[in-house]
């Protein structure tokens, strides 16, 4: 199995994460944006990461990709297979990171790119999903259960963006319990695992 591959993409960051967890035996294929292989566009036309090619199909969206590993292995059930209503409130979660605070994050990063307002501005737009994700670590250490989850992968690494792009402001926001969750994540040996170059 090939795993094409960015490192610090977002989307190949949770697919990563999703491999590496379910123990699937990749080999992880580092992509130059700028100079792609022809074997990842003749699997994918659109050329974008991640690609999986698991020799019996072809997985072209991170979150396709996590679903297929968690349905190899998932030892602690992030699929929240225990509770069906916690996992169909995950997948909600789940598209709202993928569409509404990727455009957020997108506006706040490059916010230079977007003079109509100013960085504190996009900022200020995304702190209501800041504050949903603090109210639902109220109480346990994961958004949904006392254990990761699908939605804890899959939010990981834009949350990793956006509290990069002003580290002091994040640090001082008050989204205690968000940080502890953002830092829990950055130091443990799965990602710093999938992190390594």
């Amino acid at each position: 199995m090939i795993l094409y591959s960015f490192r610090r993409c977002p989307w190949a960051m949770r697919a990563r994460l999703a491999l590496r967890y379910a123990g699937c035996a990749v080999e992880v294929c580092e992509v130059a944006m700028k100079n792609k292989p022809a074997e990842l566009l003749a699997l994918s036309p659109k050329g974008t990461v991640p690609v999986l090619d698991t020799g019996a199909g072809v997985f072209e969206e991170s979150l396709d990709i996590m679903r297929w590993a968690l349905n190899q292995s998932d030892p602690q059930d992030w699929r929240l297979l225990a509770e069906p209503a916690a996992a169909q409130r995950a997948d909600a979660l789940i598209a709202r990171n993928d569409s509404t605070f990727k455009a957020q994050v997108n506006l706040y990063k490059y916010a230079e790119r977007y003079p109509q307002h100013s960085r504190a501005h996009y900022r200020q737009q995304a702190e209501t999903w800041l504050a949903e994700l603090e109210g639902l670590l109220e109480g346990r250490p994961y958004l949904f259960a006392d254990h990761p989850s699908l939605a804890d992968a899959a939010l990981l690494p834009l949350m990793r963006q956006f509290a990069g792009v002003e580290p002091q402001w994040f640090a001082e926001a008050p989204y205690p319990r968000l940080r502890s969750w953002l830092q829990g994540w950055l130091q443990s040996a799965l990602f710093q695992a999938i992190m390594a170059r």
